[in-house]
Parts: C-alpha cells; sequence; structure tokens
C-alpha cells in the first residue's frame, strides 16, 4: 500500500469547519465521520481529520496552539491552475476565512488563506518547465 497522509487539525465547531471545506470543493468520508471529527478528503492519499478540540487533546499531552498568536504549520496543497487558486481563497475569504500571502513568480503561483480556527492553507501552483535554471 502506498503511504496516506493524514493531517489531524483541531477545531472549534465541526459543522461550521465542514461547511466552510464543503464550499471550496472538498468532500468528506461518512465513515469516518461523528459528532466529534470527520475525514476530509484532499486526494488519493492526503486526508485531513479535523477534530474537536476536546477530542483533539485527548491525543496530545501538549496544549492545542492558539492560532490567534502563534503558527503551528503551513499547510502547501498543490492546486492544478491559477485561476482555481483564486477561485478556492476567494471562497475562503466569503466563507469566513481571511485571505493571507500571494506570491507570483511567473512560474510558480502561491497565495494563502487562513480557515475559521487560524490553520493557514497555501495554495500553489507551478510550472517546472518555467523553473530558473541555477
Amino acid at each position: 500500500m502506498a503511504s496516506q497522509i493524514f493531517l489531524n487539525l483541531p477545531v472549534k465547531d465541526l459543522d461550521k469547519s465542514v461547511a466552510f471545506f464543503t464550499a471550496l470543493g472538498y468532500t468528506f468520508n461518512a465513515q469516518f465521520t461523528n459528532e466529534q471529527a470527520t475525514c476530509m478528503i484532499v486526494s488519493d492519499s492526503i486526508f485531513v481529520m479535523l477534530l474537536v478540540e476536546p477530542f483533539f487533546k485527548s491525543f496530545i499531552d501538549k496544549e492545542i496552539a492558539d492560532t490567534t498568536k502563534t503558527t503551528e504549520a503551513l499547510i502547501g496543497i498543490s492546486i492544478d491552475t491559477k485561476a482555481k487558486i483564486d477561485e478556492m481563497v476567494n471562497t475562503a475569504v466569503n466563507s469566513g476565512g481571511k485571505a493571507l500571502k500571494k506570491t507570483d513568480e511567473g512560474w510558480m503561483y502561491s497565495w494563502a488563506y487562513e480557515d475559521l480556527d487560524g490553520h493557514i492553507w497555501e495554495l500553489i501552483w507551478m510550472d517546472p518547465a518555467g523553473m530558473p535554471q541555477s
């Protein structure tokens, strides 16, 4: 079996988070969904487990990062086109998220957004053929 990634993120309100990410086009695996968690499908090998904070806390001994004061991670996801990145970030903002840094190097384009819980998602498009030669 090929390796898969399961990113676990704490969320304050599972229903609001599901609505937010559904607006961005993500789907969820009902088999791994209940009132405490859901499994968001990013690709065939990447999944994001959204866990309500008390349930998330049951897996750790440390405090949950306060994303209003600190960044615990930057989550980068490749996207097929620049236009799709713009569409997704604008949808995130219209759904309660916050647009962050945008970068356009010509061969690489990225734009980040913050979700409802302060997690930072960086959407990236690259054209390796256009990458500068060093």
